[in-house]
Formats: structure tokens, sequence, C-alpha cells
């Protein structure tokens, strides 16, 4: 498949393809699209949902949020009104190579909050409309179709609500780089798109105003905001904070952004789960520290980790319980290019509904990388790698 895919390629097809994900959601994506998708076959299918299904294991347990207690640090980040369980999960694995050459997931990170559920079906079609992709072969997983899995969001986001009365809430939505998934939200689903600075409060009930200046109530917000960007941002003129005891239903509660994220990684054991601390409580660390990466607890798009690290730069840190260290994993150049092997990671795209006890995988992210580190920093100037989807036997 890899070979016929590489032999029918061509820059005409892969510039119509960029075109017409642009036109998707009229909207040009702020990141590198990569030239291919990735194609899974069944064993590794497979061992993608074995692990799933353990991390799983330690996320739906009923005393998760004992486990997960001391995740949010500080009491102006509890925000009110936090439902039972997260609604969104993603699970990132690095595809790599163990020591007997077997090709196994690694998870890398783990993420309760809404990812670009949006834009990856748009880039299914994508593929599907300018590339030769098998009959059989899916990136949607439980049998699901496009549009039922739309039609899942819609019930996940809007649920009973008029969609006037849900907003998607950002900082700035139009400056992110992920804007094109708030703008497939809105083309799907009919839901605003809010700057925070624009959501209105009157006593305990929030509202917006429409382009009329009429006063629209929120009943409901699907939630984008990152508090490390918001506590960044101390020039933002807002009325709305999220510790306020407010009449709103979440999607994606705040909360759940601190519960299952990178402190959640030393819970654990799994053979797709490298093995990780928290570096505070490390007595003394691990002798062949070359084989480990530094990460802080609170940050995102790869800010802060140190993939190179001594005795003395743990030594320095002052907050120890902030930081994990975490072994090192090796993805596996995989996937044949014309420039060169690359090397990929998959986020497993999941929802968790509320009136159910399982939580639900529903589509993929796939980002391919030729650098040190899957990151745009790391792949500059190279081909065949950027934003992508794996395809699945159904």
């Amino acid at each position: 498949m890899r070979k016929a895919y590489n032999a029918s390629f061509t820059q005409e097809k892969y510039e119509a393809f960029k075109d017409y994900v642009a036109k998707g959601f009229n909207h040009e994506p702020r990141f590198r699209l990569a030239e291919t998708p990735v194609f899974i076959d069944d064993e590794l299918k497979a061992k993608l949902l074995a692990a799933c299904e353990d991390i799983n294991a330690v996320i739906t347990q009923a005393n998760f949020k004992e486990l997960t207690k001391d995740a949010i640090k500080h009491p102006s980040l509890q925000v009110p009104n936090e439902d039972y369980h997260t609604r969104f999960l993603q699970m990132d694995f690095g595809i790599c190579e163990g020591e007997d050459g077997e090709i196994l997931p690694q998870l890398i990170e783990v993420q309760g909050f809404p990812s670009l559920y949006f834009f990856q079906d748009l880039l299914y079609h994508a593929y599907k409309e300018h590339f030769d992709i098998p009959d059989g072969y899916t990136v949607h997983f439980d049998d699901l179709d496009s549009k039922q899995y739309i039609e899942l969001l819609r019930k996940t986001v809007v649920g009973d609500y008029d969609p006037k009365n849900v907003v998607l809430l950002e900082i700035e939505p139009e400056k992110q780089v992920t804007a094109i998934d708030f703008y497939g939200a809105s083309h799907h689903l009919g839901i605003k798109v809010l700057c925070i600075t624009q959501l209105k409060k009157r006593g305990k009930s929030l509202f917006y105003l429409d382009e009329n200046g009429a006063e629209v109530p929120v009943h409901r917000i699907y939630n984008r905001v990152i508090f490390d960007e918001l506590d960044q941002r101390k020039d933002l003129q807002r009325e709305f904070y999220f510790k306020d005891e407010v009449d709103v239903e979440w999607v994606g509660h705040p909360n759940w952004f601190f519960r299952i994220s990178k402190y959640t990684m030393p819970l654990f054991k799994s053979r797709y789960a490298p093995e990780c601390h928290y570096l505070s409580d490390l007595e003394e660390y691990p002798s062949d520290l070359e084989n480990y990466v530094l990460k802080p607890l609170y940050s995102f798009a790869g800010a802060g980790v140190k993939l190179h690290i001594s005795a003395r730069d743990l030594d320095e840190i002052e907050q120890k319980e902030n930081f994990i260290l975490q072994r090192k994993v090796h993805y596996a150049p995989l996937i044949e290019t014309p420039s060169g092997p690359a090397k990929f990671e998959i986020r497993m795209l999941m929802l968790w509904e509320s009136d159910q006890d399982k939580v639900r995988i529903v589509n993929n992210l796939v980002r391919i990388s030729k650098g040190e580190m899957v990151g745009v920093r790391y792949n500059k100037d190279k081909d065949w790698v950027g934003a992508s989807v794996a395809f699945f036997h159904r």
C-alpha cells in the first residue's frame, strides 16, 4: 500500500488536497499538512486498542477522582460544577521499536481536553478525495461512518440545547493555530465561536451579544481555553472568570484538563506506557538519566520539555512536584517517503458520553516527523511531515 501510494503521488494532487482543506471551513490551516496519511496494519491496530484499554482501566475506575485530587495545585484553578467524568479523552502514542525489534505503541501523553475532532474528519475526506485510498479503509472506529461520527459530536457538544445557546470558548480564537477546528465545529454544529472577552455576565447568568446587539443566553460551554495561556494573558478585559459560580453546563469541564494530563502519567503500569515518576517522589535519580526526558506538568505544545538532562539540572529545580521524569522512547522510522524515512505518533480520539460507562474510540490524529521531536520547530524545511491521519482496515 505504501509503495502504491508513493508511486501515484504527484505535487499537483497535493496542492489540490491543500486547497480542498482550506475551502472546507473557509480557513487555511496554520500548520503543515503531510503529503501522506499513515496506513496501519491489523497487528498494530490490535496493539493500539489494547494500549487504550490498559490506560482506560485506570481512568474509568471508581476512585480516579481520589487518585487525582492533587492535580489541581491552586484553589483559584478549581472550577465549580465538575461533572462525574470527562467527555473528551485523547491518548498520544509514539510508534516505537522495542529492543527485540517489535513495533509497539508507547504512551507519550494523555489528555482530558478536546482535540481536533472536526478538522480530522475534513482531513479524512481530503485524503480520500485526492489520493488512492484502498476500499475498506477508514479513520473511524466502532463501525462509525463520517455522518454518524458528526452526529455523535453533536450529541456530545450540543445535546438537547439550541445551538445558539452553546458557545465554543477560546482566547482570541481567530489567532489560534487550531482555529480551523473551531470553524469546523461551527460549520457542523451551528454553534458560536466566542472569545472569552465577549462572554458577558449578570449575576449567575452568562450571555453574548449577537450581530444585532441582542443578548443571547449561554447554557453550555464547549471549552477550548487552556489555563496556561489564560494565566499569561493579564491584558484580557473580561467579565467571566472560571472560578465564578454560574448557571452553565460545561462540555469538557476545565478541571479535567488537570486531572487527565501529564499528572496522570505515573499512574499507568502497562507494556504500552514507559516508566514515569513524579520528580518529587524520587529519593535518587536513575543512573542512566540520558534515557529519560523531563516534562513540566503544566505546559502545552511541548513547552519546557528537556530531552537532554543531568543530575545538576534536576537539583536546580525548586518545585520538583511540578515535573515528571519519563523514560525515553525511540520512534521507529516506519514510513517510507521519497526524501527518506519518517516516524509518527498517533492520537487516539475518544468520547465518553454522559450516559455511558465506557469510553468510545471514534477517530485519530497523526503527526509525522523527521526531526528529534514531533513539532514544527524540529521539522523545518522538511517534506512529508506534519498533520495527518491514520487509515485502518475496517
